[in-house]
């Protein structure tokens, strides 16, 4: 695996492969990697001849209140773990690379029918972090093909919503949640939860399970449905932030008529904002 930190070294790199028409799959990341990461490595593997995967704090995503210095930072692991999985090309800039005027992009990509939603509300101007950095990274890697988890939904159609905006030629892909036994959704933040707290993580799933249940078996009050996900979740211990029955294509709430959802939730344990969902399609 070739490692990279500068964009033009890159662009070198990648040209003759563009030449020989090879397929090129992007997996972007934060680092902190866990199986949920590699697994997406995996899928990318399966789509393409080259797979290139980041590894880049954006300082954008990080509203007030949030850490950008405490994150997590694992390179040497997550080399080896990238290696392990047979990446080709690992690109990890520093962030003068990435913002060389400053560490505010001047120029900002938003999607604004996404951006003050669910997380959006919670963590005002993170999306459009997340649109801006994305719009970069496809643009120095220019893929054929970008792998993104489903565990973050509203961030993959904030990804997905900007690459057609924009007519970027990258078919955006959208893998399948990576969970523990336990369902509980693999996460670098789970890193923040102890022991104790790991062993409770997994009600947030229990609770978007039992919601499905209900919703499949023809419960139609969605506000009592998102009313009990809540109370059972504070009863685990959980502080809510949300819990809501949303359409699929653009996150707003969900009607009776709809048959297209998906359940979004997001609440905090101990020092941990954890976030899952699960799509379903009714009769």
């Amino acid at each position: 695996m070739h490692t990279i930190d500068s964009i033009n070294q890159l662009r070198s790199h990648l040209w003759q492969a563009k030449l020989d028409h090879k397929v090129i799959a992007f997996v972007p990341t934060m680092g902190n990697l866990h199986e949920g990461h590699l697994q997406l490595i995996d899928r990318a593997l399966e789509e393409a001849d080259l797979v290139v995967a980041s590894i880049f704090v954006n300082p954008l995503q990080f509203g007030p209140g949030e850490d950008f210095n405490g994150y997590p930072r694992t390179f040497m692991a997550d080399q080896e773990k990238l290696m392990s999985r047979g990446c080709h090309v690992l690109f990890a800039p520093t962030v003068d690379e990435m913002y060389p005027t400053t560490h505010i992009s001047l120029t900002l990509v938003s999607v604004p029918h996404l951006e003050g939603l669910l997380c959006g509300a919670s963590r005002p101007g993170h999306f459009t972090g997340v649109a801006t950095v994305v719009s970069k990274l496809f643009g120095i890697v220019q893929p054929d093909v970008a792998i993104f988890g489903l565990k973050d939904y509203q961030q993959f159609l904030v990804i997905q919503q900007m690459t057609d905006d924009l007519c970027l030629p990258v078919n955006v892909i959208g893998a399948p949640i990576a969970r523990a036994e336990t369902g509980l959704a693999l996460s670098s933040r789970n890193g923040y939860l102890s022991e104790e707290e790991l062993g409770r993580a997994c009600q947030l799933y229990v609770c978007l399970v039992a919601c499905r249940v209900a919703l499949e078996a023809g419960e139609t009050d969605l506000l009592k449905l998102e009313e009990r996900a809540q109370c059972q979740l504070e009863a685990a211990g959980f502080t809510r932030d949300y819990f809501k029955i949303c359409r699929q294509n653009d996150l707003k709430a969900a009607s009776t008529e709809d048959r297209k959802l998906v359940i979004v939730a997001a609440a905090y344990l101990g020092k941990a904002r954890l976030i899952d969902n699960l799509r379903l399609t009714l009769p």
